[in-house]
C-alpha cells in the first residue's frame, strides 16, 4: 500500500481524535496534510504539531491570532472560515477526505471534495440525510468512491465485499438501543441529559450520543444506508442488537446472511475507510468467541423511540423532507443538551417542523440550503413552547 495523504475534517471530534490514533499506529503508511476544528484551538494546535500536518483551518475567526501564533515556529500554515476549509480540501496534495464534521455543516465541504475527486471517507451522516440524491449524483459525475466510516455503514460494505456482486435483498441495520432501552416511556419521557448522555457501548460525541438515546441516529443511518447501497428503505430493517458486536447484516435472496462483527471500536471501520482494500494491523480488543455467551435481538420500540419513525416517514416522502427533519433535529438536540426541554420534545418539535414545511420534490443543492435555513428557523419558533 502506498503512502496516504489525509484530510480531517473535524480533527477535534471523537472521530476525528480516534482516526489520527489509527494514523499514529501507521505512520509509515499515512501523512496529515489537513486538520480541522471548529473552537478547540487548543487540541488542533496539539494535533497539527504532533502530526506535522501542513495545513489547519479555524473555523471559528476569533481563534485564529492563537492557533496562528502557536503553529509560527513550526511553519505550519493557518488559515480560518468554512471557504477555507472548502478550498484546502480539494487540494491536489490531498489522497482521501476524511468528513469527521458534525452536523449540516459538513455538507458544503464534502461536496468541495467530490467535485475535486477526492476519496471520501464519510462519518458525517447529515451529508446524505439532507442531500443523498444530490451528493450520489455528483460522485458519480466527478468519479469520486464514498466509503463509509459509521461502523453500521462500514460493516455493511465490508459484508457485500464477499458478495460478488449479488444484490441485498435485505439490510439488518443493528442499534445498541442507547441507554433507555429498558426503560419504560413513562420513565423516559423524564430522562435527564446527563442519563442520556450514558451510551453503553460507544464512545461518541455528545449530539451523536443524543441521538442514539432517541434512536434517530438509527434513522439517520436508515436514510444514509438507502443512498450509499441504493435500496429501498423499505429493505432496511432496524433490529436491536445491545450488544453491539455484530455491526449489520446483509441478506440475500436465497436466504443467507452475512454479518460483520467486531469489539465496539470506531477505529477499525475507520482504518478500515482509509486503508481500503487493504487491511491493516490495529492496536485494538479482539473478539473472543469463547467469552460471547449471547447475542440478543430485538424489534424497536417506535412508541418509546418515535423519532425513528419520522426519519422512516422522511426518506419515505423524499425531495427535501429527511433536510427538514434533519434541521429540526440539530435544533432540538441542541436545546435537549443545554436542559431546555425535555426528551420527548425532541421528537415533538421534529415533527411539527415536518407537518409545517414546504415540500420539494426534487430539490438542487441551493434549495437544500435554503430548506435547512428556513427548517432552522421554524424549528427554533416551535421549541419556544415548549421551553
Amino acid at each position: 500500500m502506498e503512502k496516504r495523504r489525509i484530510a480531517i475534517l473535524g480533527s477535534t471530534g471523537s472521530i476525528g481524535r480516534q482516526a489520527l490514533d489509527v494514523i499514529r499506529q501507521h505512520r509509515d503508511l499515512f501523512e496529515v496534510e489537513l486538520l480541522t476544528a471548529n473552537n478547540n484551538a487548543s487540541l488542533l494546535i496539539e494535533q497539527a504539531i504532533e502530526f506535522e500536518a501542513n495545513n489547519v483551518v479555524i473555523c471559528n475567526e476569533a481563534h485564529y491570532d492563537e492557533v496562528a501564533q502557536a503553529l509560527q515556529p513550526h511553519f505550519i500554515k493557518v488559515f480560518a472560515g468554512m471557504q477555507s476549509v472548502c478550498g484546502l480540501a480539494g487540494s491536489e496534495d490531498i489522497d482521501i477526505v476524511l468528513t469527521a464534521m458534525v452536523g449540516f455543516s459538513g455538507l458544503e465541504s464534502t461536496v468541495a471534495a467530490i467535485k475535486a475527486g477526492k476519496i471520501i471517507a464519510l462519518a458525517n451522516k447529515e451529508t446524505l440525510v439532507a442531500a443523498g440524491g444530490i451528493v450520489t449524483g455528483l460522485a458519480r459525475q466527478y468519479g469520486t468512491a464514498i466509503l463509509p466510516v459509521d461502523s453500521e455503514h462500514s460493516a455493511i460494505f465490508q459484508c457485500l465485499q464477499g458478495a460478488c456482486g449479488a444484490k441485498p435483498v435485505k439490510i439488518h441495520l443493528t442499534a445498541s438501543g442507547g441507554p433507555f432501552r429498558t426503560w419504560d416511556r413513562e420513565k423516559i419521557s423524564h430522562a435527564t441529559r446527563q442519563e442520556a448522555l450514558c451510551h453503553p457501548k460507544w464512545n461518541m460525541g455528545q449530539k451523536v450520543t443524543i441521538d442514539s438515546a432517541t434512536m434517530m441516529n438509527k434513522g439517520l443511518e436508515v436514510i444514509e444506508a438507502k443512498w450509499l447501497f441504493d435500496i429501498d428503505p423499505g429493505q432496511i430493517e432496524v433490529v436491536v442488537h445491545p450488544q453491539s458486536v455484530i455491526h449489520s447484516m446483509v441478506e440475500f435472496e436465497d436466504g443467507a446472511v452475512i454479518a460483520q462483527l467486531g469489539h465496539p471500536d470506531m477505529r477499525e471501520p475507520i482504518q478500515y475507510a482509509l486503508s481500503y482494500p487493504s487491511r491493516l494491523s490495529l492496536d485494538n480488543k479482539k473478539l473472543n468467541f469463547s467469552e460471547l455467551h449471547e447475542l440478543t435481538f430485538f424489534a424497536p420500540d417506535l412508541q418509546k423511540f418515535p423519532a425513528l419513525s419520522l426519519a422512516y416517514e422522511a426518506i419515505g416522502k423524499g425531495g427535501n423532507m429527511p433536510c427538514v427533519m434533519n434541521a429540526a433535529n440539530e435544533v432540538a438536540v441542541k436545546a435537549f443538551l443545554e436542559d431546555k426541554i425535555g426528551f420527548y420534545n425532541i421528537s415533538d418539535i421534529i415533527s411539527e417542523t415536518m407537518a409545517g414545511a414546504d415540500f420539494v420534490k426534487e430539490p438542487d443543492l441551493d434549495t437544500i440550503f435554503q430548506t435547512n435555513t428556513e427548517a432552522l428557523a421554524k424549528a427554533r419558533e416551535i421549541m419556544k413552547k415548549y421551553i
